[in-house]
């Protein structure tokens, strides 16, 4: 009797922590590399210092039209971050064009979130991002699987009430036009 308690106790201790390490796991198997992503619009570009790189923000005509109209960003929507290594000089430091911004070198990796009615809804309310997932690509459109996609969950949570997404004004501004 006693045996059988302990085994049924620890049978539920570990069914119990399987179900709390899947819920916070941030997969990223829902999301597809965007094939058609530049066909979309290019609605901003920074530059990295701190890492070097310059970087081009693509979305579906439609979220930004949204919410051009004060609407949310509909269910579909994908944004596509494009990440290219700047070009460097002969001391490491990146090249800027006439206008002081980096000049892309070579294309290192995507970074896609993409909303869907229903999505997120198996995460818990510290980490869920509404209905966005997120996965990043390498520069073939290969799924990068050596990225920690829940660091993309938490770096976006403070941002819920820009739905989550930090170029928010400027998709607001330029996408959708």
């Amino acid at each position: 009797m006693y045996r059988r308690t302990i085994c049924v106790a620890t049978t539920l201790g570990v069914l119990a922590g399987l179900a709390i390490s899947m819920q916070v796991r941030a997969a990223g198997d829902k999301v597809v590399f965007p094939e058609n992503y530049a066909k979309g619009v290019m609605y901003s570009t920074l530059d990295r210092p701190d890492i070097k790189q310059f970087r081009e923000f693509y979305a579906t005509p439609e979220a930004g039209a949204a919410l051009r109209k004060g609407e949310p960003i509909p269910s579909g929507a994908v944004l596509t971050m494009a990440q290219y290594s700047a070009q460097l000089d002969v001391q490491g430091n990146p090249v800027k064009d006439a206008n002081g911004r980096f000049i892309k070198g070579n294309l290192v990796g995507f970074t896609v979130m993409e909303k869907r009615t229903g999505w997120g809804a198996e995460y818990p309310a510290t980490l869920r991002n509404g209905e966005w997932e997120y996965q990043a690509f390498t520069a073939d459109g290969k799924v990068n699987d050596k990225r920690n996609l829940t660091e993309c969950f938490e770096c976006h949570k403070p941002i819920e009430k820009q739905d989550y997404v930090f170029t928010f004004d400027r998709l607001k501004i330029t996408a959708g036009k």
